[in-house]
């Protein structure tokens, strides 16, 4: 593979442009401005990046990739690593696999000792979005549905005292 010094970068970044700027002509003449624009825009990159001396980093990058892929492919020590980061992987799914077996099967009788029990509301009572006490209005029942539910029939009642329904 030659070297980035023995390829002549100026002429080849500048006869791409000038070539996309041809294709860009006939691209805006056939169908229209957004596409010749669209071409002289994309055009121009090879250009600018041979003045800012992108072309020199992708070279690198290229060369580098290449480099990296073909000691890799031929490599048995680099195929035992692949093996081994696979192990690895196939080894962290089973622990959590068997940590969410280990924690359903643990069952209610460890998790109710740890947490005490909640007291029902008093008649009349149900609790709010922050667990104060709440009387029930006139239009409300009260119930055990979950807090969600309970949140929504608060914005309800909201709505209702405001005419919205």
């Amino acid at each position: 593979m030659p070297s980035y010094e023995q390829i002549a970068w100026l002429p080849l970044c500048t006869g791409l442009t000038a070539v996309g700027l041809v294709l860009s002509w006939l691209a805006l003449r056939r169908r229209g401005a957004a596409a010749g624009i669209r071409g002289a825009a994309w055009s121009l990159l090879p250009l600018a990046a041979y003045l800012t001396g992108a072309v020199a980093l992708v070279w690198t990058v290229l060369s580098q990739a290449v480099s990296f892929v073909a000691g890799f492919v031929f490599s048995p020590v680099k195929w035992a690593g692949v093996v081994i980061a696979g192990l690895a992987a196939v080894l962290f799914v089973v622990s959590g696999v068997l940590r969410a077996r280990r924690s359903a099967g643990a069952g209610p009788g460890k998790r109710a000792k740890a947490a005490p029990p909640a007291q029902p509301p008093a008649a009349g009572v149900t609790p709010g979005a922050q667990g104060a006490p709440k009387p029930v209005g006139p239009g409300r029942k009260p119930s055990g549905k979950a807090a969600a539910d309970d949140d929504l029939s608060e914005i309800e009642e909201i709505l209702r005292r405001r005419g919205i329904s």
